[in-house]
């Protein structure tokens, strides 16, 4: 598959290879050694890993003998923070940039429900920027953390780039962190994040999104 993605790019070397997810059929050790063989053979610059676990990047990395794992893509913004407990600050300990994949938590509309005291709209009218402007500059001012928010219009990808160049002030960024209503995953939703094959887990977990809080509380 690397030797098709270097075709498609029209290069002779990709910089940054990420494994998608871990594969639980395929010992670690085999991937990542297939991993740094394309670094040894001039075909991958970096390697990287999406939604690992902590566990998993570090056994990972004990599985690669010559390279770093330099980035983990993982899902991160304002009301999904399950990555501060510890896997953030590991991350940013061993030089790992976190890619923030969703980090509008798929439409703006979905954070707003978790401002009950209209914070972001405060911030809007206070700094002049957009609602998803304050949210990425929230995210990409965090230690080894940048975004990869989705756009589906030019309007967007400007609005996405104005994210950058600026920064909120420190009383504007606790703010965000104190106000928002962030939560836990549930149990189950773990349980069906680690027992769910791949294209069943993404529209599970994003189902569980949607259900009303109080439902949610019920499946903890």
């Amino acid at each position: 598959s690397a030797d098709r993605s270097l075709q498609r790019l029209g290069t002779d070397r990709i910089d940054l290879l990420q494994l998608h997810e871990p594969n639980p059929s395929i010992p670690i050790e085999e991937t990542m050694g297939a991993m740094a063989d394309l670094v040894d053979a001039g075909k991958v610059r970096f390697i990287g890993v999406s939604n690992f676990s902590l566990a998993q990047l570090q056994e990972a990395q004990k599985a690669l003998h010559k390279y770093p794992i330099v980035s983990n893509q993982v899902r991160y913004n304002p009301i999904d923070r399950r990555i501060e407990k510890d896997f953030l600050g590991y991350c940013q300990s061993n030089g790992i940039t976190i890619i923030a994949y969703s980090p509008l938590a798929r439409g703006l509309g979905h954070i707003r429900d978790h401002d009950p005291n209209g914070v972001i709209e405060s911030l809007v009218k206070e700094t002049g920027k957009t609602a998803a402007q304050i949210i990425l500059n929230w995210c990409v001012s965090k230690e080894a953390v940048v975004a990869v928010p989705g756009s589906n219009s030019g309007e967007h990808i400007l609005d996405n780039c104005g994210a950058s160049g600026w920064r909120l002030s420190q009383e504007q960024f606790a703010l965000l962190d104190r106000k928002i209503l962030h939560r836990e995953r549930t149990r189950f939703e773990m349980f069906v994040k680690r027992h769910t094959p791949g294209a069943l887990r993404a529209l599970a977990v994003r189902a569980i999104d949607y259900l009303p809080r109080s439902l949610r509380r019920r499946l903890i």
